[in-house]
């Protein structure tokens, strides 16, 4: 009878762990979740950004015809970024070539008064511009994803469950380059 009560304490110590070890993988599933569901609405505007691009193209082509390397570049840099449905700090890259693009579009369009004035142009722009901040604010509710992820991998005790689980560090979708942080004006 003198072994019931080390054998409870045990068996209590066990269970307590199996709880534990439960609590925080469902946690990790719980994020992981939310990190796709949170690439998904980046997704989602990015594509929404992707269908814009050419109307936007299409309206500035019929005043600046003879600015067709400009024409060519975003065209390029738009089919990168929509082949690119990897790894988000991949894909980062190509948005940044994208929209670094998009900057020398409106700096053309800046050549021309009758274009600005241009009331479909006038809407592409708005339109853009509301989506610029819809992806600023979906990658902001990403990466805080990710942070949260990251987080608990790397902090002790949860590291433990991490490593046997193979809960992999995500990446972040982020802007490398300073003078690419800012969305393109319009």
């Amino acid at each position: 009878m003198e072994w019931i009560v080390p054998l409870c304490i045990v068996g209590g110590v066990v269970v307590v762990g199996l709880l534990w070890f439960v609590v925080v993988y469902n946690r990790f599933v719980s994020i992981r979740q939310h990190l796709k569901e949170s690439w998904a609405d980046v997704d989602v505007e990015l594509k929404r950004r992707y269908e814009l691009i050419p109307n936007l193209v299409r309206t500035v082509k019929g005043y600046a015809s003879h600015e067709r390397d400009v024409f060519d570049a975003i065209t390029k840099a738009r089919a990168a970024a929509i082949a690119n449905t990897g790894d988000p700090a991949r894909q980062s890259g190509d948005e940044q070539r994208l929209v670094g693009q998009l900057g020398n579009l409106f700096v053309v369009a800046e050549a021309y008064p009758d274009l600005k004035a241009d009331q479909n142009f006038l809407d592409l722009q708005e339109e853009l511009s509301n989506t610029e901040d819809r992806i600023a604010a979906s990658r902001r509710f990403y990466n805080g994803n990710v942070r949260e992820l990251n987080t608990l991998r790397e902090s002790f005790p949860s590291s433990i469950v991490a490593s046997i689980a193979k809960v992999e560090e995500a990446g972040f979708f982020e802007v490398s380059d300073h003078a690419e942080r800012a969305a393109p004006k319009v």
